[in-house]
């Protein structure tokens, strides 16, 4: 179902920490969104990061969330995932990293202050290392391109419009 896209206020939120290896494929992906598209002015791509409950003011006017994530699935690494809605909060529990802790939190309060988004979508990968080291692995930067191509995919289901940069 396309909502008009007036009507909806979009986050796209790449979390992550860029110096445990696939752990930073949530920002990376922002980032190479944020260079290579340009978007409407209700729709906001932001490197998260490891911030955690400090994003909570980000949410307060947004209808549509999508997460960017090493997300744990006990599949093989470079395994991608899409987690809807309720989905989101189970995922989250199996922290890789110490930022989920705070991921989840932020939707916890978020929802307890009622600002949780409308629609709220994760897209991520299992990550094949989580070490103190910069740069993914190969079985995740293999995957990178279809991350971005789930998050593009997402937004055109709500009827946003990605225009190439260049």
């Amino acid at each position: 179902m396309t909502v008009a896209l007036l009507e909806i206020s979009v986050l796209v939120l790449g979390i992550g920490n860029l110096v445990m290896s696939d752990d930073a494929v949530g920002v990376l992906v922002a980032q190479r969104l944020q260079r290579d598209y340009r978007f409407a002015d209700n729709v906001e791509i932001m490197d998260g990061g490891t911030l955690g409950l400090d994003l909570l003011p980000k949410l307060e006017n947004i209808t549509h969330l999508i997460i960017i994530d090493a997300v744990e699935t006990g599949k093989e690494a470079g395994t991608c995932v899409r987690l809807y809605g309720q989905e989101l909060p189970i995922a989250l529990q199996t922290k890789i990293s110490p930022h989920q802790m705070g991921l989840k939190d932020l939707l916890a309060v978020s929802e307890l202050t009622g600002h949780l988004p409308k629609e709220m979508v994760l897209i991520g990968v299992q990550p094949g290392s989580i070490e103190m080291e910069i740069g993914l692995t190969a079985d995740v930067e293999a995957q990178f391109n279809a991350l971005v191509s789930g998050v593009l995919a997402e937004l055109a289901q709500w009827g946003v419009t990605a225009t190439p940069a260049y």
